[in-house]
């Protein structure tokens, strides 16, 4: 997870895998301009991610959905809510991960939104947008990017933000698609052999809300609207299909990991070290001593606690790749680079560790080397915006000012920067060779921008 000793978290936004189409990119600045809010904000972290995609596998598989294209990523805000808005993302709050306090109750929420993909609840409410008045042009946009969404090697960005009135409207639920989502997911749950009390149990977490003025909710209840017949329907299926589902020990790890590096980076060390010794996992308490540690800026003991986690799990890529962050947070580059590249080992397919060990051998002045893994990184994962940043600077280090800019305008697009992206995109192309693969992914930018300028003008 990268943050400074505040424990401030990198912000990125959902995206695709390889390339920008210009038909995506106008999309994308014109969702940046036409709603006045922030963009979808993710916390990233290699750990995090390849835990809850532990959680969901089961009830993705049971949902007929692929683990492999469907992610699970966590949104930066602390509110209980999830939401899908294209059919190979799943995101959650921080937030409902904190409050939930079970496996089986996260993989509850996880199989609700898997059914509305699988429901075919997007291409419903997108259709209906289209034909809203004030928000039909959202609801084409959404739905030209869950479309493209679905090709394995087309790109996608969007930027519609959740504080937006016409955002939250499309993330809205009718009373059909919420029955119709609870049958699915019940179904799920059953078939990947998980309790289906986290159900119930995490529909009563919210009885009472619907007493409340709209604006006391939680986002949940406004997006997923709970009424005692929910809670009735999901005491009927685990009266039906039996809560008697043998202890999962692999979700429960993975469950406790992903909670206890969450609230090891957002709550105050001395928290985390009061509670830490309750974990069952001893790899776990020591991963959260570590980031605590390191946090109050006391690097060895924060060593000596990740070398106690990676005692217990010798060949764990995601406590390497904690170690490297801590090593390179502390300028102690020698045991930083050798974390990195022994986590780049074990999971060499990971973007997030690949584009960490870029940043470790580019803070060393080994900028044609990190190229290599930065550039590895964004093939594989368009979201994180901080491995663009890097892969920029190390194109510049090199000489090669034209694929910086390139990069750059790529990365302002997608964070809704829209003269910032069209200054670079301009940049780009006066210094690329004409027709190259590099050139035309600047002036896809620089085409969406110009069109987007024209709108505006009319």
């Amino acid at each position: 997870m990268t943050y400074s000793h505040g424990a401030r978290m990198v912000i990125d936004r959902l995206s695709g895998s390889r390339s920008i189409p210009a038909v995506m990119l106008a999309v994308l600045l014109y969702l940046c301009s036409a709603l006045p809010s922030a963009a979808i904000t993710l916390l990233r972290d290699p750990d995090i991610e390849h835990g809850l995609q532990q959680i969901a596998g089961p009830v993705l598989v049971a949902a007929g959905l692929s683990p492999k294209r469907v992610r699970v990523l966590v949104v930066n805000d602390d509110s209980f809510n999830a939401f899908v808005i294209d059919s190979q993302t799943i995101f959650l709050h921080y937030g409902l991960i904190m409050k939930v306090n079970r496996a089986d109750m996260l993989q509850a929420v996880i199989a609700h939104e898997a059914a509305h993909i699988t429901n075919g609840h997007l291409a419903r409410r997108m259709g209906n947008m289209q034909h809203a008045r004030g928000v039909a042009n959202l609801g084409a946009a959404l739905a030209l990017i869950a479309a493209v969404a679905g090709a394995s090697e087309a790109a996608v960005g969007i930027a519609a933000g959740t504080q937006s009135s016409a955002f939250r409207s499309f993330l809205k639920h009718t009373r059909a698609e919420e029955s119709s989502a609870d049958r699915s997911a019940a179904g799920f749950l059953r078939n990947a052999g998980i309790n289906l009390q986290g159900m119930v149990d995490l529909h009563h977490a919210f009885r009472g809300q619907e007493l409340l003025t709209v604006g006391q909710q939680d986002p949940y209840m406004q997006s997923h609207p709970l009424t005692r017949d929910r809670i009735r329907a999901a005491e009927t299926f685990l009266a039906t299909y039996g809560g008697s589902a043998l202890p999962n020990p692999h979700a429960d790890y993975w469950f406790a990991r992903v909670r206890g590096k969450l609230s090891a980076f957002l709550r105050a060390p001395k928290w985390t070290m009061r509670r830490a010794p309750s974990e069952a996992a001893s790899d776990i308490r020591l991963m959260r001593e570590a980031v605590a540690y390191h946090r109050q800026r006391n690097l060895p003991r924060a060593r000596a606690a990740i070398d106690g986690a990676l005692e217990i799990r010798p060949d764990d890529p995601y406590y390497y790749e904690l170690r490297g962050q801590i090593m390179m947070e502390n300028r102690e580059w020698d045991p930083a680079l050798a974390s990195y590249r022994k986590a780049v080992d074990l999971a060499p397919r990971e973007p997030l560790i690949l584009a960490g060990y870029g940043r470790a051998l580019l803070a060393t002045g080994r900028s044609r080397e990190a190229l290599e893994y930065l550039e590895k990184a964004r093939q594989r994962d368009f979201r994180d915006g901080r491995m663009m940043r890097d892969l920029a600077v190390a194109y510049a280090n090199l000489g090669e000012n034209g694929m910086a800019s390139m990069v750059t305008a790529e990365r302002y697009a997608l964070q809704g920067r829209l003269p910032d992206a069209e200054l670079h995109a301009k940049r780009a192309v006066a210094q690329l060779p004409r027709g190259s693969a590099a050139w035309q992914r600047a002036q896809d930018v620089l085409i969406a921008a110009e069109r987007l300028n024209k709108r505006k003008k009319k």
